[in-house]
């Protein structure tokens, strides 16, 4: 297997603070990999790593074949970043601020001019592209600093948090360009807390928390790990009682696992539970608030391995 990215027990630690804790990634040339998990989980200091921004504290990683420790111009020049944090220049247009990376590339006149016209439209950005980046929504920053991480055509691209702060058009006009590099065998590293772009994107992904990697795999294994079945979450008031109410509901047949969520709220995995939520009520005994019953997520894998939601 041709591999794009290559980590080995990676660290990286801010003082008493393990923000990445050991972890070992094989990620093949030509993939969209998702990472996925809460504020604060080690995402960004994982890419920081691997776009050699960071030194790592331990550990070790290839990037496109190059050792992030010795040839961190070589992977530069490969790579294509897009932070988390808007990275522009508000006086400047937003075709100059596309042009200025294109120029840093080595990039011909003639190429990057064509090439941004083509982005600014597939972004909605053509008739905004002669203001200045200052005058210009967030949302449009946001689309602005993400045709920078890609005019030079990377062979490898880091998308940080790319919709973070987007209007849902906005997000899928992104996910759309995000799909045409994939398509172009071009290697996408996309990390999100939205468990929507990570199922909808990702070839393979992990989920990590607290710098370490607890799950991986392709997004409709991760759900099918889950079982057959609705996920049924609830509100009760008897919060002292979730476990007692947990185990009534495991007497029936059906119910497969439960958990407790955040302060207040059961979630219940039911075969055929759209139908059977009135016999879960007789059997617990109390009062279901603010029902919902939904198909298996992401989000319901990581609270499955952790016992709360992404955004707690």
């Amino acid at each position: 297997m041709d591999l794009a990215i290559e980590t080995s027990n990676l660290k990286r630690y801010f003082g008493e603070i393990h923000a990445v804790d050991g972890i070992n990634l094989q990620i093949p040339k030509g993939s969209l990999f998702g990472v996925l998990g809460p504020n604060g989980a080690g995402k960004t200091t994982t890419i920081k790593m691997l776009s050699t921004i960071l030194f790592p504290t331990n550990g070790n990683a290839t990037v496109l074949g190059f050792n992030i420790k010795k040839e961190a111009r070589e992977i530069k020049r490969r790579i294509g970043i897009c932070p988390q944090e808007n990275v522009v220049y508000p006086r400047l247009t937003a075709r100059e601020n596309i042009h200025l990376i294109a120029q840093m590339h080595g990039m011909a006149r003639k190429d990057y001019k064509e090439r941004t016209d083509e982005l600014l439209g597939k972004m909605n950005l053509l008739e905004r592209s002669y203001s200045l980046v200052k005058g210009l929504s967030g949302g449009m920053k946001r689309r602005v600093n993400i045709l920078m991480a890609v005019i030079h055509e990377p062979e490898l691209l880091f998308f940080d948090e790319p919709t973070a702060g987007l209007d849902p058009q906005s997000r899928r006009v992104v996910w759309d360009l995000i799909r045409d590099f994939q398509k172009k065998e071009c290697t996408v590293i996309l990390t999100t807390h939205n468990m929507e772009e990570a199922d909808d994107l990702s070839d393979e992904l992990v989920i990590i928390d607290h710098g370490k990697i607890i799950t991986q795999g392709a997004p409709e294994e991760l759900k099918g790990k889950l079982g057959e079945g609705d996920i049924i979450e609830f509100k009760v008031k008897e919060i002292e009682k979730r476990d007692e109410i947990i185990e009534r509901a495991k007497t029936l047949d059906f119910v497969r696992w439960g958990k407790q969520v955040g302060k207040h709220r059961i979630v219940l995995n039911a075969l055929d539970g759209l139908r059977r939520v009135s016999e879960i009520m007789d059997v617990i005994k109390v009062k279901m608030e603010d029902i919902s019953v939904r198909k298996n997520t992401l989000e319901d894998v990581f609270i499955e391995l952790t016992g709360r939601r992404l955004r707690d």
